[in-house]
């Protein structure tokens, strides 16, 4: 956290759990995406840096994640993760209760990046490809969004608001704009 006088003040730390995603819920808590070894959970910190949650297992006490990398909320309050390990998307209800698991259409996909817009689209971006797949709230795949003029390698997304999204190309360095709603 950066205080009034532009010093560095560490609100909280990891232990030795490596951090990588991180999003701000609507409650204003932070969702963490943790990893140590061959381990990863979800973790839940007050703006204080008080870990309210932690979401590991399933309800058969089996690993939910492998390498749980980038991470988001919808509106339902779903916490959505992509797991570079898996290969998948994967979705817990706000209880840590499993919801749903999305591996792709296809051969071709990649789960790297994720957001999700106002309505509950979620959208993840892959690595591999030209292809920025879309989900419904509930883990259904909708449809491709697919530029004009392509993309080359998608990763990180970002969703604007009005229908809008950024998405950067991981080779290129350019970022794009893209409008992937009509009104």
């Amino acid at each position: 956290m950066i205080s009034d006088t532009d010093t560095v003040v560490t609100t909280f730390t990891t232990g030795d759990w490596r951090p990588f995603g991180v999003t701000r819920a609507a409650s204003g808590d932070l969702l963490v995406c943790l990893r140590k070894d061959d381990h990863s959970k979800v973790v839940r910190y007050s703006s204080t840096g008080t870990v309210l949650q932690e979401i590991q297992y399933d309800s058969q006490g089996q690993p939910l994640y492998k390498q749980a990398v980038y991470i988001t909320e919808n509106v339902n309050g779903d916490i959505i993760i992509t797991d570079s390990e898996k290969n998948a998307v994967i979705a817990v209800d706000r209880l840590g209760i499993f919801r749903y698991s999305y591996s792709g259409k296809d051969s071709d996909f990649k789960a790297l990046s994720v957001a999700a817009d106002s309505v509950g689209h979620v959208i993840v971006t892959g690595g591999i490809g030209k292809k920025i797949s879309m989900l419904d709230r509930d883990g259904r795949f909708l449809r491709y969004i697919i530029l004009e003029g392509g993309i080359k390698d998608p990763r990180g997304v970002c969703i604007l608001g009005h229908s809008e999204m950024m998405v950067g190309e991981c080779k290129t360095g350019i970022a794009k704009r893209i409008k992937y709603l009509e009104k």
